[in-house]
């Protein structure tokens, strides 16, 4: 990977970060089958590799990751404890790099074409990276090297836990051809799917399509399906991308029935939203309200306004006026949430338009 004018690309993923804090913080854990969660009625926020040999999966509902693991240990998340250890993990990171791109609190692409220690492997910037975050945190990472974000995030999945894989530009294409399309980054189940209705299963088959073909299935996607199967991906590594939504939701130990509940509820749900806000200095206008019912179906609803909600009492009306809308309730409640979008800095929002007096 040192031809001129190839870019290095390393993605680094922490291995099940949340679930390895808990055991590396508690001996007793350590071994043990640990899903991060804690809540009868919630869902498994991460589970640890011992928990992961049973099927258990983040996302999945407490209640089926018991049956499936009957031994399984629940643990309440430390936000802070893992806020923490992703930023000792940045700031090695940013011993290297400038280009550093975070995903979310476990993993980030870091664009080492030049670096700061003019080091001209990236695979041994990603080894002595790895080797850091071990030392400093007693925590594994796997990490992927490439010459794009797509083949770098690929390869991190391929050697996990505790290593790391490299796709050289030489067999990119092929790498790609050979891989189920449900594995790449970006093909979500809907369009797997679909994929697949269409014929498409590999790699391989979504080559064989023309540009044309994928735009009139897959919209303005089809460009980017394109690319990727011809393991091309020209996105730039972007530090500091900004935030597109600032959201809570809460699962509660038992459903809710009755208009009261479900408003009380959303009134408790938007505290976090807001505190986030005040605190960092954000404004956002659209208000959305997510509602799922007992038996699992999600509805949501949202509202743009003219100018976003100048305190915590106007962003609650909002969002019950918007819950309001399902009212009467056909089935119960298990989780609520509340989530702001378009968001801006609260200093940045323009002034409303001062509205003057004219003479007659």
């Amino acid at each position: 990977m040192s031809e001129p004018g190839v870019r290095k690309i390393i993605h680094v993923d922490m291995d099940a970060f949340y679930a390895s804090v808990e055991q590396r913080d508690d001996p007793t854990l350590r071994g043990q089958p640990v899903a991060v969660g804690g809540r009868e009625r919630g869902v498994v926020m991460a589970a640890s590799y011992e928990a992961r040999k049973f099927g258990v999966r983040s996302a999945m509902p407490s209640a089926t990751a018991k049956r499936m693991c009957p031994e399984l240990v629940f643990v309440k998340p430390h936000f802070d404890v893992y806020k923490e250890v992703s930023r000792q993990i940045r700031a090695i990171f940013l011993d290297y790099t400038p280009l550093v791109e975070p995903l979310s609190l476990d993993e980030a692409y870091l664009d080492v074409t030049t670096n700061l220690k003019d080091m001209p492997l990236a695979t041994e910037i990603a080894r002595e990276i790895r080797a850091r975050i071990l030392e400093q945190t007693g925590l594994t990472a796997s990490a992927g090297i490439s010459y794009n974000k797509f083949l770098a995030k690929l390869a991190s999945d391929q050697r996990k836990p505790n290593g790391q894989y490299v796709i050289p530009p030489e067999k990119g294409a092929a790498f790609v051809e050979a891989l189920a399309v449900g594995k790449f980054h970006g093909v979500g189940p809907a369009t797997e799917a679909k994929m697949k209705r269409l014929g498409i299963h590999t790699g391989a088959d979504l080559k064989a399509q023309t540009l044309e073909f994928l735009q009139e299935y897959f919209g303005k996607s089809g460009p980017y399906y394109h690319a990727i199967a011809r393991g091309q991906d020209h996105r730039q590594v972007v530090p500091n991308r900004p935030r597109k939504s600032v959201g809570s939701e809460t699962t509660f130990m038992q459903d809710l029935g009755r208009p009261a509940e479900i408003e009380d509820g959303i009134a408790s749900v938007l505290e976090d939203v807001w505190s986030y806000c005040e605190k960092n200095g954000i404004a956002g206008r659209t208000v959305t309200v997510k509602i799922k019912y007992a038996d699992f179906q999600i509805v949501t609803r949202s509202r743009t306004l003219l100018e976003p909600p100048a305190d915590k009492a106007m962003l609650e009306r909002v969002s019950i006026e918007l819950v309001r809308s399902i009212f009467p309730l056909e089935k119960k409640v298990r989780l609520l949430g509340v989530s702001l979008h378009n968001l801006h800095r609260r200093d940045e929002v323009p002034a409303p338009p001062q509205l003057t007096l004219g003479l007659l």
